[in-house]
């Protein structure tokens, strides 16, 4: 069984912890007993813990009683995170546990946690959007990468806002037991099936709701699973049923962007699941997701990422070579 250690401190957000614990005990649905996720929550005190909800949480142990390291330790996160400052003890026991553990991960703001044990030091990392800056301030030898949904750096994994951790858990589901495992937890928590920890924590596919059944969300739709036709706005326009002038008024009101935008922001979002998953050229790439060719579509990465596909590739790239790629970021 893989043994996953997950911090309870008074204060902590719940969805931080039950998102990312949902996913791994539905994933054990799926999984044979001798390979269920072992999920222990660890108290910071003793006794029950009230998160910041008022919701009331009664830990397995304490973490000066859990000396044997976790397969993975996760750090949700809380409110008060980044303005208080761990105690002692607990820093020491971070510092001193993780380094053993296969993997550690923190959710939110709990990348606090992590920093202040020195433990994102020198390394690449993300929290919420609303703690960045004083994630920045405070820890300046963090590389911090803002616009993601979630950062790996070798074992150390930070994830953005709140719900990110359920994106984060997915994949390291995904890391453990393949893509199918992941896609069926993402269904029955219906859920995004997974964002990939590259894309901004803005995403088009997160585009603003729209009512069941609208045009625009037909229109949406069909962008999303027709990446590689054409997606002219005289064909989008058809697909709706509406001549190209009233169309285009109408999804730049509740799209709050251009149709081709969309679409170009939805390819280059599928291209950074390709990128990230798989080993396949470019070429590759650019055809399955619509780009017609590598150099349309390192001119779109470079408009929205402000990098190359390639570049990208070789930060977040599941096939890339760990430290050498680290050390080229």
């Amino acid at each position: 069984m893989t043994t996953i250690a997950i911090l309870a401190f008074p204060g902590v957000q719940s969805l931080d912890l039950s998102g990312p614990m949902d996913v791994f005990a539905e994933a054990n649905r799926f999984l044979a007993p001798e390979r269920h996720y072992r999920l222990r929550l660890i108290g910071t005190v003793p006794g029950g813990i009230e998160c910041s909800n008022g919701m009331l949480l009664q830990p397995h142990a304490t973490f000066e009683t859990m000396t044997e390291a976790p397969e993975l330790l996760l750090l949700p996160g809380g409110p008060a995170l980044p303005r208080e400052t761990p105690a002692p003890e607990l820093r020491r026991w971070l510092a001193d546990i993780a380094p053993r553990c296969r993997r550690v991960a923190s959710v939110c703001n709990g990348a606090f946690l992590l920093a202040h044990a020195g433990l994102l030091d020198g390394r690449c990392a993300t929290t919420h959007w609303n703690d960045v800056r004083t994630l920045a301030a405070r820890f300046p030898k963090i590389v911090i990468q803002p616009d993601r949904i979630f950062v790996r750096d070798e074992h150390i994994y930070t994830s953005a806002g709140v719900s990110a951790g359920i994106d984060l858990a997915l994949h390291l589901v995904f890391e453990d037991h393949g893509g199918e495992l992941s896609l069926n937890v993402a269904k029955r928590l219906v859920v995004f099936t997974q964002r990939s920890g590259g894309q901004s924590q803005f995403s088009p596919y997160l585009a603003p709701p729209v009512e069941e059944a609208s045009v625009l969300q037909t229109v949406q739709h069909y962008v999303l699973g027709q990446l590689e036709a054409d997606l002219s706005v005289a064909h989008l326009a058809a697909v709706a049923s509406m001549s190209e002038r009233n169309f285009a008024r109408v999804f730049v009101r509740e799209a709050k962007m251009t149709p081709a935008e969309f679409v170009e922001k939805a390819r280059v979002d599928a291209a950074r699941v390709l990128l990230e998953s798989s080993n396949a050229p470019l070429k590759t790439v650019a055809h399955r997701c619509g780009f017609g060719s590598p150099a349309r579509m390192r001119a779109a990465f470079r408009r929205h990422l402000k990098v190359s596909a390639m570049d990208y590739r070789q930060h977040f790239g599941a096939y890339r070579d760990g430290p050498a790629a680290r050390a080229a970021g």
